[in-house]
């Protein structure tokens, strides 16, 4: 079985990536799995694309391997598109979700119907051991809910309102939300071009 790393330690990404592509014969592995968790990686770029970049640059370059890598994170407009990718380190790092999720909701108190717009963004980096980078970008669309609901997902999905669907992220079944969510959109993008260059 071919094995791809991906360059993460984060367990619900991981959870993510291998449910979208459950099924195609590939065994995807985390940091964590490869015992590569203690390699620095600066995220230093200004971009979402920058910083996927530089992840999987660094774990390709020490492993000498083919890695992806993401970088996402959710744009409120009403916040001049924070966190953005801060999204991970908004308010500190180690922040329960629930206390940014809400703090979100408190800035945007004022704000009503479509002045609570906000996307979710993901781009993937795939880069190879000559150096080759590819990038996909996924974007799903909703607005920032007036509370916390739903269970399911991780982060900001609570907060993160589908008009369409009439609830959040975090109230989808996780294979639904798989379906449209700005990382399956992305991974599956990624997935495309690596099976039309005959690389998966």
């Amino acid at each position: 079985m071919k094995k791809v790393i991906v360059a993460t330690c984060n367990e619900d990404k991981m959870k993510e990536i291998r449910e979208i592509l459950a099924g195609d014969g590939i065994e995807y592995v985390s940091l964590n799995d490869e015992n590569l968790s203690d390699i620095p990686i600066i995220e230093n770029g200004s971009t979402f694309e920058e910083n996927a970049i530089i992840k999987a640059k660094t774990i390709s370059e020490v492993t000498k391997s083919m890695v992806i890598a993401d970088d996402s994170g959710l744009e409120v407009d009403y916040m001049d598109k924070a966190p953005g990718i801060y999204s991970a380190r908004f308010l500190g790092e180690d922040t329960p979700y629930t206390v940014k999720n809400n703090y979100i909701i408190d800035q945007l108190k004022s704000a009503k119907g479509s002045e609570r717009s906000a996307r979710f963004v993901c781009v993937m980096a795939c880069v190879f051991p000559d150096g080759k980078v590819i990038t996909t970008r996924g974007i799903v669309e909703g607005r920032i809910a007036y509370e916390e609901k739903g269970n399911n997902g991780f982060g900001y999905d609570p907060v993160f309102y589908l008009p369409d669907r009439g609830c959040t992220t975090a109230q989808l079944p996780p294979e639904e939300k798989n379906l449209i969510s700005h990382r399956g959109n992305a991974l599956r993008a990624m997935y495309e071009r690596l099976k039309g260059e005959k690389i998966l």
